[in-house]
């Protein structure tokens, strides 16, 4: 979150702690200070993502294509200048930092209603002004940049505390990132995403140093500065009658400044006459209107110390482990293979350092390899941020509502949940409409129909073999309720088999879809397919729909749950098959909605590819239904999948693509 209002303060009030600088320059006198150490610039990269976006539609779900090209030309600058990247994102939402994070997806809801009632007005995208990163853009960076050989990190507590340690610990030439934290941890030098220059390599860089010599303070002084302005440990709330006092005794104060920039230089001058003690401390912790907590301060000051630090206002004998302790008390699977811990009393020392998660629930994690589910296994919460929908689209569910039915059998997978006894709820905090997130929902894990019961998680996870390939795939099949398609499904194409199984499990899931919807879907995947980066860019689109917009938001949601599942199941898929820019494109898929819906032939749909035209005449579907309800080509008068006796008719001829078994709509239904 940072300092509200430092960053701005700094370039108004501390010009000269903005220094321009090469990169490359500073790449160059590392090699020659520390010959044997290359130079590497970590990288905030949650605070980056919305500057990484550069492809000029994003209201449509996203142009991943052009992403991915973005990412990897944003890495070949730095490999030109000899300079490497570690990429540092969130895996985390620390109970500190709930408050805030719900304040901001609240505010995140207006704004999206705000896009939505601009489309529905001007059918265009709105300018770069309302903009909002495309739904799920973090999570798939992740997987991008390590598709891209970067080093990926995915944190096991706050991310900025993590960038900030590595880059002390690793001598990194900085920090890269749009975080004012940066500016408090005394760690190596920030440099700014927003003022960097790719084509030359130039940036800003903050200076600490000049920071504190406009506030008459001390590095220090940097931690309990920010406590004392509010951030993610001391509430803003709390701090408006200290900053009263503070400003009548301000020999600082200066009409020409708001209010804020005044309260920054009266409350440095108040800490610039305080000593720097832990008594100190505890005074102003008395003195301040902290209600029943009264170690705010002493923690929130802690919370900047890095991994071998020392501050004099906190003694070395009140640093604490409370993190850890928080993992060690939560953690909700007990089985020591899947999720160790240390036979230890919680909360000490031994404790903090002998904290050991299994290498497949933590070191997957951190390594970004898996989704999620290391969240839900050590703390039994999980949570998703905003999605571009429509809120007055009331027959389109919220993503959180459809996906539901399948998290609740990826968490009883995941807990083993049919072993009996009393089953662990998970806390989800899933931002829709309607949802004031007030409190966590409780979700009761249900298990899977799975003929023999569900798979464990140790057979899942590190059993070999054919057999267990097999429980794999057919275990997460069920987590859809499409077990009975496997064979069929095997024989796709991976990206285009879970492009089934996504489509299939919303058209069971949203009853208001209609075939002209399934159709633009269809010929999405099939016209995506050899499609460039550059060729996507190009295509142009007359107008903006909303509900294309809304349904896009929803299935680039479901890839991040088929993400989960493919975690949860021990990957059955590899992770690349499942990402959007194998199976969506923003402005192709608005381009074909809007052409389905307006009735477009099967040869424009399919762009003239004959192999692609061969049979999406996929009305066939509706004749023997009052409910389009697909089960990969089969369909049923219910939400419920068939039984395992339905029969598939997939094309029996072998040298047909998997395009064209997917167009061959009709050879999927069930024999009447």
């Amino acid at each position: 979150m940072g300092i509200k209002g430092l960053q701005g303060f700094v370039a108004r009030v501390c010009p000269d702690a903005c220094r321009t600088v090469d990169l490359r320059e500073m790449a160059e006198k590392h090699r020659i200070d520390h010959p044997d150490f290359p130079p590497v610039v970590v990288v905030d990269a949650m605070s980056c993502v919305r500057y990484w976006y550069t492809p000029e539609s994003w209201v449509c779900g996203g142009q991943w294509r052009e992403y991915l090209a973005s990412l990897e030309n944003f890495i070949k600058a730095f490999m030109a200048a000899g300079i490497e990247l570690v990429f540092y994102f969130d895996g985390v939402v620390e109970e500190k930092k709930r408050d805030e994070w719900i304040k901001r997806r609240l505010q995140n809801n207006k704004e999206i209603a705000r896009i939505f009632q601009f489309i529905k007005t001007h059918r265009k995208q709105p300018g770069r002004e309302m903009f909002v990163v495309p739904s799920a853009l973090p999570t798939f960076t992740r997987f991008a940049l390590k598709s891209l050989g970067q080093k990926t990190v995915c944190t096991l507590q706050e991310a900025d505390f993590e960038v900030a340690a590595y880059g002390l610990q690793h001598n990194c030439i900085g920090i890269l990132g749009q975080d004012s934290d940066y500016l408090i941890y005394n760690t190596c030098p920030y440099f700014s995403i927003e003022k960097l220059r790719l084509d030359r390599l130039v940036t800003v860089m903050y200076s600490r140093e000049d920071l504190c010599r406009v506030l008459g303070l001390s590095l220090t002084h940097l931690p309990l500065f920010a406590c004392l302005l509010g951030n993610d440990v001391v509430p803003e709330s709390l701090l408006g009658g200290f900053w009263q006092k503070c400003l009548v005794t301000s020999p600082h104060k200066n009409n020409s400044y708001n209010r804020r920039t005044n309260v920054l230089l009266a409350v440095a001058n108040y800490i610039s006459k305080v000593p720097c003690s832990y008594s100190s401390l505890k005074h102003l912790e008395e003195m301040l209107p902290l209600g029943s907590d009264k170690t705010l301060l002493c923690r929130g000051v802690e919370s900047y110390l890095l991994p071998g630090q020392q501050s004099p206002w906190i003694p070395p004998n009140a640093r604490n482990c409370q993190m850890f302790s928080l993992q060690l008390q939560t953690a909700m699977c007990q089985d020591k293979e899947i999720f160790q811990v240390p036979s230890v009393p919680v909360g000490t020392k031994a404790a903090c350092s002998q904290l050991h998660l299994h290498p497949l629930a933590k070191e997957q994690h951190i390594q970004s390899e898996n989704y999620t589910i290391f969240n839900i296994l050590s703390n039994g919460e999980i949570e998703c941020s905003n999605s571009l929908e429509d809120e007055c689209d009331t027959e389109i569910p919220g993503q959180a509502l459809i996906y539901r039915p399948a998290r609740q059998h990826i968490y009883s997978v995941l807990l083993e949940s049919e072993k009996g006894g009393a089953c662990p709820v998970v806390k989800e905090w899933f931002v829709y409409f309607g949802n004031p997130l007030q409190q966590p929902e409780l979700i009761q894990p249900v298990q899977p129909s799975i003929p023999g019961g569900t798979p464990n998680l140790k057979t899942l996870w590190f059993a070999k073999g054919p057999d267990v390939e097999k429980q794999r795939y057919s275990t997460f099949l069920a987590c859809f309720h499409l077990q009975d398609g496997m064979e069929e499904l095997q024989a796709l194409e991976a990206p285009v088999a879970a492009f089934c199984c996504l489509l299939a499990y919303l058209m069971m899931q949203v009853s208001s879809l209609s075939l002209e919807d399934l159709n633009a879907f269809v010929a999405l995947i099939l016209c995506l397919k050899g499609k460039s980066a550059a060729q996507l860019a190009g295509l142009q689109l007359a107008q903006v729909d909303s509900r294309a917009v809304h349904l896009g938001a929803v299935f680039v949601r479901g890839l991040t749950t088929l993400l989960m599942a493919n975690s949860t199941c021990g990957f059955p898929f590899r992770m690349d098959d499942l990402m959007p820019w194998e199976q969506f494109d923003g402005k192709l898929f608005q381009e074909k909605y809007q052409q389905s819906h307006r009735g477009c032939s099967l040869e424009e749909l399919l762009e003239g590819n004959v192999s692609n035209c061969i049979l999406l005449d996929s009305s066939i579907f509706f004749e023997k239904c009052t409910c389009p309800c697909i089960y990969l080509g089969i369909f049923s008068e219910s939400h419920q999948a068939p039984s395992c006796t339905s029969k598939y008719l997939l094309s029996s001829q072998s040298h047909f693509s998997e395009a064209e078994d997917l167009c061959n709509l009709n050879a999927m239904l069930p024999k009447v």
